[in-house]
């Protein structure tokens, strides 16, 4: 009797393996064409995405390996996505594959820290635009440096520690910008340092404006 219920039960994991196998490499298919689209505005034009997906032994998770893959320059082959991608690349690969998912899970808050890492100019622009659309379907936190991704967002706070009057703490204070002058003093500051200039001021501006990177 134990042994009809092993078989019957190894019977059912294989059709349901199977099953998940072919659903596995059907949404693979997908995903790396909606991955490569996200690559090209994050200043990732010639990168390749692909799921690798190889039969392994029997798991409770099915007979799947899954290992995501790349080829960032053209003749450099398909590796593994976190062998070969430089900080910078995988903070961009992680947003891309945010942006995809976005409207797959129940999230409906998404907090990202330095995701621009590595990165300056006009990729952190992009990244900051991509950011932006995101926000556009979720709320969306992002801890940077970068006031080209700080520009892009809808409102800003400014994280900052200090001792308390008595010196004997150390607390951290969050504070809202108000849009205008604090804001653009801000992003000024990231721009220019401890010693803001007018040529810092000008050009925040244009970052708050979107008419810069």
């Amino acid at each position: 009797e134990i042994e009809d219920k092993i078989s019957i039960t190894d019977e059912k994991y294989k059709k349901e393996t199977s099953y998940l196998s072919k659903e596995r490499h059907k949404f693979a298919a997908k995903l790396d064409k909606k991955i490569e689209e996200e690559l090209k505005p994050l200043k990732l034009e010639l990168a390749k995405f692909k799921t690798d997906i190889t039969k392994v032994g029997e798991t409770r998770f099915g007979c799947d390996q899954v290992c995501f893959t790349t080829k960032i320059n053209p003749g450099s082959g398909f590796k593994p996505l976190n062998k070969i991608a430089s900080g910078g690349e995988l903070s961009r690969f992680m947003l891309a594959f945010k942006v995809v998912m976005a409207g797959t899970g129940l999230a409906t808050t998404m907090i990202f820290d330095e995701i621009d890492a590595g990165v300056g100019g006009s990729t952190a622009a992009a990244i900051g635009q991509r950011l932006s659309k995101l926000g556009e379907s979720k709320q969306v936190l992002v801890v940077t440096h970068s006031p080209q991704v700080a520009a892009s967002a809808n409102h800003h706070w400014v994280i900052s520690k200090g001792a308390t009057k008595g010196g004997d703490a150390i607390v951290t204070q969050v504070n809202p910008l108000a849009e205008g002058t604090q804001r653009k003093e801000e992003i000024a500051r990231m721009l220019a340092g401890s010693q803001i200039t007018e040529e810092a001021r000008a050009a925040a501006d244009r970052l708050l404006d979107g008419k810069a990177a």
